[in-house]
């Protein structure tokens, strides 16, 4: 079992650290973004949404800890977000540590995000996940969530005339 615990200063600094490193690399694994830029857009894209880090309005940022050792095993950011008249949240970001993966703590830990969504009112949770990503997209689609959107592409190769 896992329970969800507001996330600490320090966890707080290490997670940003190697989140802004982890999603830059994903850009760039997804051609979205250059590799020579690929840091700075995304601490400016960090910044944009946790200027304030942890008391930042509207981000809720938590540590996934293992019920009976206490460990932490993972963490999950999502925001509370607004378009138009829907209220939704928006998770940016959730991992489990490879070591635990395979346990079901994921699945556990998605159910336990709903309480918290729930508690703020709100009745939707949307997520972006990359195409590369099929492990994760299988996990989300067992605990019910479904596509909205499918963003496609094909890399064409120039062929020397």
């Amino acid at each position: 079992m896992i329970h969800l615990v507001p996330m600490t200063q320090t966890e707080f600094d290490k997670f940003l650290s190697a989140e802004i490193e982890e999603y830059a690399q994903e850009h760039v694994k997804a051609g979205n973004w250059h590799s020579a830029e690929a840091i700075r857009l995304s601490k400016e894209e960090h910044d944009k949404l946790l200027p304030n880090g942890l008391a930042s309005p509207n981000q809720h940022l938590y540590s996934i800890q293992e019920t009976d050792s206490g460990s932490n095993i993972g963490l999950i950011w999502f925001a509370s977000q607004q378009q138009g008249l829907n209220h939704y949240a928006f998770i940016y970001d959730f991992r489990i540590d490879e070591a635990q993966r395979g346990k079901g703590y994921g699945k556990q830990a998605l159910l336990a995000i709903e309480e918290k969504v729930r508690a703020l009112g709100l009745d939707t949770i949307s997520l972006h996940v990359f195409g590369h990503n099929q492990v994760a997209q299988s996990l989300y689609e067992k605990v019910g969530y479904e596509v909205t959107n499918v963003h496609m592409s094909k890399k064409l190769t120039h062929d020397a005339a």
